[in-house]
């Protein structure tokens, strides 16, 4: 039997019951959740769906815009992509606030699940910020890595087999450290750190030896919230592709709280597994509702 919603026997899950539990928490609180994403998401979304309006019915006067207002344009991509990361932020927060309720046996609120994400912002930026510069200075050697293997072996004569490789270590590579610090987000939640950068460490530390399990939960969800839809929806240039486009946009929100289900179970399995953890700390942790 997993040991999920409303079990008080905590005891380790395999990666089965884990994906078992995500769908079925899923299950139950899809209403929370869409009413959690459209708190969050629908101004935004209006707004931006507002100025492309604007900019589809007059493409030469925005493009014209954009040229006369470059460094302004930069600045406002840039104040989106942070307004974007700090919604999606709050959206994991308050997932993961509904999943601890929900395996803790409580009725989840929406309320506590903004409260929490809001309690959590600041920290849960800061590493979500040094995440993507990781990322992107293992993007920029990974390719770097790539073009030399390729120099060097072209002039061995085996330039498609060394590109091969070098692509299999980088994606490696990506892979690795995406696992080894998979958790940082629900150690940030759920978890009272002396500073933000030590959930770094702590994810680490909690993914050791469950790397595999880390990847594969990722990966089997990735697929399902991710490669399906864009699969279900993607089809031949047409009018209908713009709206095909936005049917994938809507479905993946509206399967986002999958993937956080997911890892926030793991979370707890590994806990369960290297410091015997139980309900009681985690409602503690969480405090009153």
């Amino acid at each position: 039997m997993t040991s999920i919603p409303g079990n008080s026997n905590v005891r380790p899950m395999q990666l089965g019951e884990i994906l078992d539990g995500s769908f079925s928490i899923f299950r139950r609180h899809f209403g929370l959740f869409m009413r959690l994403s459209l708190v969050l998401i629908a101004a935004p979304a209006i707004v931006g769906a507002y100025f492309a309006t604007r900019a589809l019915s007059n493409p030469m006067g925005a493009a014209n815009w954009v040229q006369d207002h470059l460094a302004a344009t930069i600045g406002l991509g840039l104040v989106a992509l942070l307004i974007w990361m700090v919604i999606s932020l709050l959206l994991k927060a308050g997932t993961i606030r509904i999943i601890s309720d929900s395996y803790l046996g409580n009725e989840p609120t929406l309320a506590a699940a903004l409260q929490l994400g809001a309690e959590r912002i600041m920290p849960l930026l800061v590493v979500a910020i040094c995440k993507t510069l990781l990322i992107f200075v293992l993007y920029f050697g990974a390719a770097l890595v790539v073009v030399v293997a390729g120099t060097v072996g072209r002039m061995l004569g085996m330039g498609f087999l060394a590109i091969l490789l070098a692509v299999i270590g980088a994606c490696w590579m990506f892979a690795y450290v995406l696992c080894v610090y998979g958790l940082t987000s629900m150690v940030i939640v759920l978890e009272d750190l002396t500073s933000a950068f030590d959930a770094f460490g702590r994810s680490a530390d909690l993914t050791k030896e469950s790397r595999l399990k880390v990847f594969f939960a990722w990966l089997v969800i990735s697929i399902f919230t991710s490669i399906l839809p864009y699969l279900v929806v993607v089809g031949p240039n047409s009018a209908a592709q713009i709206f095909l486009s936005m049917g994938w946009i809507i479905l993946g929100v509206v399967l986002a709280p999958i993937l956080p289900c997911a890892l926030t179970l793991l979370y707890y399995d590994l806990r369960v597994r290297r410091e015997a953890f139980d309900l009681q700390i985690l409602s503690e942790r969480l405090g009153p509702r």
